[in-house]
């Protein structure tokens, strides 16, 4: 062990700080050199951020004195909140305490508690600079400084404006957006230094408005030469000698659905009724792993794009559209690789009572549209009735299934969000000529159910055979924000009912929705729940998944868009498929996927970013051509400065105070505004009418006036309903129970046989694909008499 570790170990074991000396003696130092490397190496680790100083000199973690090293995002308005690696809880850092700090810096603080008992922080030195590059608007001034250009930054976290160095503009006019890279930080005289390294284009040309969003967030837009040229390889069409080994599924009678303009077509599925009963649901997901190789061009660039982006007016996939639309896409009529969930369900409860998992070639039968789907289960088109009517049987049972999928997830407690999502239309110029709402019919629900079951029925199958793997996790609510949502429903009539650290389960905010559905505060309450929730994020250990109320979740189904997806189904290969599930194996992923998942989450976050922002650059955009325009709103939130009111589109904006009819108090306990002359209140759920006071492009926002109220409904006045909060399901023994505290245990030996359900192994070279003949998947094993051996080695799962 060298010097560093030594030094960490000590340092991490002790609960309490250490002087010099005491280092020195538990490291039985003796030399010269030793004791100057010893200085060096502590040195080095307080830069870094790894431990702390004292004034007198001693050594510990930042734990111990009360400190803490991260990264600072700052607030427009002066404040920031410090990020700490493995803590739940930002620090907050008043203005004050942001000198020479600027947004995304490594920064070390003290903590300390305010006049409120509340945590902030005291900044004791940056560590790093976080901001290297960033995006704005090349400008020049008038008058005698116009030879000295400055770069306005788009982020307004970004409290400097650069000056660009003489001769590194690459031609930049006044108004250009640029990628400019720092050379020099402000110093208290100086404005900070940047050079151009590349021009977007004039911030009034179609389209560079959301091009200056890509580059802000760091997206990448081109693929590298040597991914272009795999890509390239890559045939148009599946090779028949890479059907060996896969179940021929040909002749099934499988449809993919989708939107109508969908063209990466990742999912197809199927379903029957069986002899005894039961549903057979097959889930067939296109085998991009088989194109996407370890450890080659397309993989590393999946890897750091992590997932496709899909802005307002485009798409940035995370693979090159040869294979997102072509060779990797289920479309109709060819064939096409894939990897199949096959699942047997009981139509009592819903439960998957056996499974097969295992490679598979298809032919899918139609590319339906969610709208097609939707008129034939309702009876809608007489001409989409007659166009797919040898299927309509097909779907009207998988309308059956998926409502007996449905009543399943709902009985255990899952939470069902059912927000109005819009759609931003754009014209040939980029400019939104509507905003329209996305409806979510039987039949996006009724895929989003088999998608659901294919994910639980894969993350339980892996977990079950205790090897390395990737979940989709999503940790219990933090107390403190649970207890003020409960706090914030009570206004509305809604009271929990639990004793002191009763631990809250998906049921009793199951039951809150119900409480509030079909009312005009729904909207508002389902949205400050989901607040008061964490985010759902990729691990490699099963910490289960408390809004679907499951206690194994992973992402199978989207490998086109997905890199996590991508990862599961070449670890399906290798342990299910290939049997592999060696020590090397397992010691490889194990070190792996924790920073694989890391990743792919930072990925997502990035990716939801840019979505919202260009979306809420359009919507501002939208509303700008629309002032002095009148809509009627819903009272959203209230503030100490104002009200947001959210339109029938999902368009946000802010009433402020100061525009208001008479002084207004703010009731933070009840979230009122009261009005001190009139009376007047205003609440959430309220329905109001406003009018479009002004916009402003460069914040995303915009002002409403209140020009109308109707009269609160009597409705809102209803009986209280009060709900007892429940203690959860009973966990079964060989299950790990939702949270962090359920870390994964030593491992004993991999591929320990589970039931219910197995993982196909494919057939020998030289084999001939099996074929359906429609008969069920799930006994396709059965046929030729073919035997499964070393269950255990190859981590394969028997039938019950």
């Amino acid at each position: 062990m060298n010097l560093r570790d030594q030094l960490l170990e000590i340092i991490q074991a002790s609960d309490k700080a250490l002087t010099v000396d005491q280092l020195t003696e538990r490291l039985a130092l003796e030399s010269t050199d030793a004791f100057k490397e010893l200085i060096r190496t502590l040195n080095t680790l307080e830069e870094e951020g790894l431990i702390g100083r004292t004034r007198t000199n001693r050594y510990g973690t930042l734990a111990v004195l009360g400190q803490a090293a991260g990264i600072i995002s700052i607030h427009q308005r002066g404040f920031g909140f410090l990020s700490v690696e493995g803590e739940t809880e930002d620090v907050f850092l008043p203005p004050d305490q942001l000198k020479d700090v600027y947004h995304g810096d490594t920064i070390l603080v003290k903590k300390r508690e305010d006049n409120r008992g509340k945590t902030e922080g005291v900044l004791l030195k940056v560590l790093k600079r976080g901001l290297s590059e960033f995006v704005g608007t090349y400008t020049l001034p008038s008058g005698r400084l116009d030879q000295f250009a400055f770069i306005e930054p788009d982020d307004k976290r970004i409290n400097f404006w650069p000056v660009v160095n003489p001769d590194k503009s690459l031609g930049a006019v006044d108004g250009h957006k640029v990628v400019v890279r720092i050379t020099k930080y402000p110093d208290g005289r100086f404005a900070g230094a940047c050079d151009v390294v590349r021009i977007i284009g004039h911030k009034n040309d179609p389209g560079v408005d959301i091009l200056s969003i890509v580059y802000k967030h760091g997206i990448p837009t081109e693929f590298p030469e040597d991914v272009i040229d795999q890509a390239n390889a890559v045939p148009d069409e599946a090779d028949e000698k890479d059907f060996m080994g896969r179940v021929d599924l040909r002749n099934e009678t499988i449809f993919t659905i989708d939107g109508e303009d969908a063209k990466d077509l990742d999912d197809a599925v199927h379903v029957k009724k069986l002899d005894n009963g039961n549903y057979e649901l097959g889930v067939h997901i296109a085998d991009v792993s088989h194109y996407v190789t370890e450890g080659s061009p397309l993989d590393v660039e999946a890897f750091e794009r992590g997932t496709s982006v899909y802005l307002v007016d485009r798409v940035i996939p995370m693979l090159p559209h040869r294979l997102s639309n072509g060779i990797c896409s289920l479309n109709p009529h060819v064939n096409r690789l894939t990897l199949s969930c096959v699942m047997e369900i009981s139509p009592q409860n819903g439960k998957v009572v056996n499974h097969e998992l295992f490679p598979s070639v298809i032919k899918t039968t139609e590319r339906m549209t969610y709208t097609n789907v939707r008129e034939i289960i309702e009876r809608d088109d007489e001409a989409t009735l007659e166009r797919y009517e040898p299927y309509i049987p097909l779907f009207d049972l998988m309308a059956e299934l998926a409502e007996v999928l449905r009543k399943r997830r709902n009985s255990r407690g899952a939470i069902n969000f059912d927000f109005a999502e819009a759609k931003v239309v754009v014209d040939e110029e980029g400019k939104p000529a509507d905003i329209v709402l996305r409806p979510r019919s039987v039949a996006e629900k009724l895929i989003e159910e088999f998608m659901l079951a294919a994910n639980e029925t894969v993350a339980e199958h892996f977990h079950k055979m205790d090897v390395p793997f990737i979940y989709r996790v999503h940790d219990n609510p933090k107390p403190d924000k649970l207890d003020f949502f409960f706090d914030f429903v009570a206004n509305f009539g809604v009271h929990i009912e639990r004793f002191k650290g009763q631990k809250v389960e998906p049921k009793t905010l199951q039951k809150i929705l119900k409480a509030i559905s079909g009312e005009p505060e729904e909207p508002v309450i389902s949205t400050i729940m989901l607040r008061s929730m964490q985010q759902a994020k990729y691990d490699d250990v099963s910490l289960g998944h408390f809004g679907l109320a499951t206690d194994f979740y992973t992402h199978f189904t989207s490998p086109i868009r997905r890199y996590p997806d991508l990862i599961v189904h070449r670890l399906m290969r290798t342990y299910a498929f290939n049997g592999d599930v060696s020590e090397k194996t397992i010691a490889k992923y194990e070190d792996r996927l924790g920073s694989i998942a890391e990743q792919a989450s930072k990925r997502e976050r990035r990716s939801v970013d840019a979505e919202r922002e260009t979306q809420a650059l359009k919507k501002a955009e939208y509303m700008e051509s629309r002032l002095g325009e009148e809509f009627d709103g819903v009272v959203s939130g209230v503030t100490n400065f104002g009200m947001f009111i959210e339109l029938p589109n999902t368009i946000e904006g802010l009433v402020r105070l100061q525009s208001m009819d008479d002084y207004y108090h703010f009731d933070e306990s009840q979230l009122l505004l009261i009005g001190e002359r009139t009376k007047r209140q205003f609440r959430i759920g309220d329905a109001v009418r406003v009018k479009v006071d002004a916009v402003n492009l460069d914040e995303r926002t915009i002002d409403f006036t209140v020009v109308g109220m109707p009269k609160r409904e009597q409705s809102r006045r209803r009986q209280p309903t009060t709900i007892k909060a429940t203690e959860g399901r009973p966990k079964k023994d060989d299950k790990k129970g939702r949270g962090r505290d359920d870390k994964r245990p030593k491992r004993g030996k991999p591929g320990k046989p589970g039931k219910p359900g197995q993982a196909g192994k494919p057939s020998k070279p030289g084999e001939k694909p099996k074929t359906s003949q429609g008969r069920s998947a799930l006994d396709l094993k059965k046929k030729d008499g073919q035997k499964r051996k070393g269950d255990a080695k190859r981590g394969a799962k028997k039938r019950r």
